[in-house]
Formats: structure tokens, C-alpha cells, sequence
């Protein structure tokens, strides 16, 4: 079956919604949020009942980034929880602080953040939040490595298949980086 039926029903919502921030004190925070929703209403053992629309689950978590992308700070929230318990994982989340937005941030943060002592919403949150701080201080803190020759290297050469070293791509961004790659070495 392919296409949308016309006679479909939302039961599900989740809403996933992250922010980045420059702060005055040069520093990065990168909030993300996560709300599931119903559109029908339920009883819960914690809460008593549940209407339409209202969260099950709101859990925020805001990073402090450096330039470099460097987790600083933790601050994390469950605003909304269906069990009295939930709020107890956030101290979990502390053990981010010094990790480094890089190649095996996803298993770093699982080995700190999964199981029984954090709470699988706010783990979840962490990839998009990554995402989002790459995105946000990247393209203002172009932080690069120095070349012999003093051409500096692209900080996003090589992050994916459009930034690729030698791509005709990356050849038109980084024209300079990549004629010092050409120059025949002595």
C-alpha cells in the first residue's frame, strides 16, 4: 500500500525542537526539548488522567558549548513525566561536561547517559543537539588548523560527501586550501 489514506487517524505526536544560542560570555547553549503527545485522553497510575494534547513527556536538556564544542555545562529537565521517579535521571546528564561534539560523541554519550540511571528521552535528545551545535557555532567560529604554509584548513573539509578533500565541490569553496594541497612539494 502505498500513498496516505484519507481515513487515517493521529493517535501520536512527538515534537522534537532544538535552539541554539550565542551567550554574551562566548559561550554556546544548545536547548533541545522533546514533548510527546495523544490525541486521545488516558489514565495514568502517577498522574491521575491524561487529556488530549497534554504532554505525557516534556524533558529538556540545555548544553554549554565552547568554540570548540565542548560540552561545559548540563542542565536537565523533565518538566512533564509519567512516573514520579522520571525526574531522578537528570543527574545522569552531568556526566556529559568535557565531552566534544566529534566521531563517537553517540557511543560516548551512551555509555554515560543509557540504562537505568538516565532516562531515554534525554538520550535521545543528544543526537539532534549535537546536530544543532555543529550547526549553530560552526558557520560563526570557522576554527581551523594551520597548514607549513600558513593556508588554513577548512574546519568543515571532510565532515561529509559535499565537503570531501579533492571534491569539485570543496575545490570551489576552499579554492586557496586546495591549491597548497596541489602545489608540488619539494
Amino acid at each position: 500500500m502505498t500513498g496516505t489514506p484519507d481515513d487515517r487517524e493521529l493517535i501520536h505526536t512527538r515534537t522534537v525542537v532544538c535552539r541554539g544560542f550565542r551567550r554574551s560570555d562566548g559561550l554556546w547553549d544548545i536547548e533541545g526539548t522533546l514533548t510527546d503527545t495523544k490525541s486521545y485522553g488516558f489514565e495514568n497510575s502517577y498522574r491521575g488522567r491524561i487529556e488530549p494534547g497534554v504532554p505525557v513527556h516534556e524533558m529538556r536538556i540545555t548544553l554549554t558549548f565552547d568554540d570548540m564544542l565542548e560540552v561545559k555545562a548540563v542542565r536537565a529537565e523533565t518538566l512533564n513525566h509519567p512516573w514520579s521517579v522520571c525526574p531522578t535521571a537528570t543527574a545522569a546528564y552531568q556526566s556529559l561536561v568535557g565531552l566534544k561534539v566529534r566521531p563517537g560523541w553517540t557511543q560516548a554519550v551512551k555509555e554515560r547517559t543509557a540504562g537505568r540511571e538516565g532516562c531515554t528521552h534525554l538520550t535521545e535528545l543528544l543526537g539532534p543537539i549535537a546536530t544543532t551545535a555543529f550547526q549553530t557555532i560552526m558557520p560563526l567560529k570557522r576554527k581551523v588548523d594551520e597548514l607549513d604554509s600558513g593556508v588554513k584548513r577548512p574546519a568543515l573539509l571532510n565532515s561529509c560527501v559535499a565537503y570531501a578533500e579533492g571534491s569539485d565541490h570543496a575545490r570551489k569553496l576552499w579554492p586557496a586550501w586546495h591549491a597548497e594541497l596541489d602545489r608540488p612539494k619539494d
